[in-house]
């Protein structure tokens, strides 16, 4: 419920500070016709995130025929959530991570690589594919396509305020040292809010996948493993496609020292930590 409720305060902060710089920097007019760019952008990638990013990816799909033991969990951990059967895929990949997309519980696919499937115990991989399942009853590729929106709406805002010249909303011109300082900071801020509601997300994704499999410290454990591996093993598919890496239960790309409100994931030692004192919580 904690999570739930940052996420819409998270959601609420960037849309206010959208209204913010749209009324100070563009006026009425131009936060439309920012939000009509940042539309634009992002609803094809929602509409088609699936098809998109399993295609990076080179995801193979699989059924119970040539992955019995892998597709059958899933559906097992679909029959204890109470939701359609996604697609499910696997990416010949040595990087231990894994995945869902698609914009709803009706159109959704969740993938992992050989890598996970390899490095972790059955018991493990149960853990991992309930979170990405949680990611898909959640209907965060929505939640991240609005933010994303959003996100963008105030970056065009404040391009548009550079490179035209920002109007406040009584069409007064505005301070052109106004302008520089809001085409750095409220970018910064979006990004800011859009990363802390990633981090949000993924909390909440932990706890969910837990409750659908019961079994807390599977995913714990599977954490612990994928991050203690991961760091040593290029995952290429990844790295060429930056812009995926927050779809993934670990950051592929957390090693560049990011300073934590700039990542995508939260702390792998925090969501541990969370999961083992659910776990506790189960058993007592």
């Amino acid at each position: 419920m904690f999570n739930w409720m940052k996420t819409a305060m998270l959601m609420a902060g960037i849309v206010a500070l959208f209204g913010i710089v749209g009324a100070s920097m563009g006026g009425q007019s131009g936060m439309l016709i920012a939000l009509g760019f940042a539309l634009l952008m992002n609803v094809g990638a929602y509409w088609f995130s699936d098809k998109m990013v399993l295609k990076m990816y080179n995801a193979q799909e699989v059924d119970a025929r040539s992955a019995p033991e892998f597709y059958g969990m899933v559906q097992e951990l679909v029959g204890r959530a109470n939701m359609p059967m996604p697609r499910v895929y696997i990416i010949n990949e040595d990087a231990p991570n894994a995945f869902a997309t698609g914009r709803n519980p009706e159109n959704a696919a969740v993938a992992a690589t050989t890598g996970l499937l390899r490095l972790l115990s059955p018991r493990e991989v149960r853990g991992v594919m309930a979170h990405e399942l949680a990611h898909v009853l959640h209907r965060d590729i929505l939640i991240s396509t609005i933010s994303a929106t959003m996100a963008g709406a105030i970056s065009a805002l404040a391009n548009f305020a550079v490179f035209f010249g920002g109007r406040d909303s009584e069409g007064r011109p505005v301070n052109p040292v106004v302008s520089i300082l809001v085409m750095i900071l409220a970018p910064l801020a979006a990004s800011l809010i859009q990363m802390a509601i990633s981090r949000a997300r993924e909390f909440e994704a932990d706890r969910g996948g837990a409750e659908i499999s019961g079994d807390p410290q599977a995913l714990a454990s599977a954490l612990s493993k994928i991050d203690h591996y991961a760091r040593g093993i290029p995952f290429p598919a990844a790295q060429a496609h930056p812009e995926t890496a927050q779809m993934m239960i670990l950051n592929p790309l957390s090693g560049g020292g990011l300073a934590g409100m700039f990542s995508t994931h939260p702390a792998t030692e925090e969501r541990i930590a969370r999961l083992q004192q659910m776990a506790g919580g189960m058993r007592a």
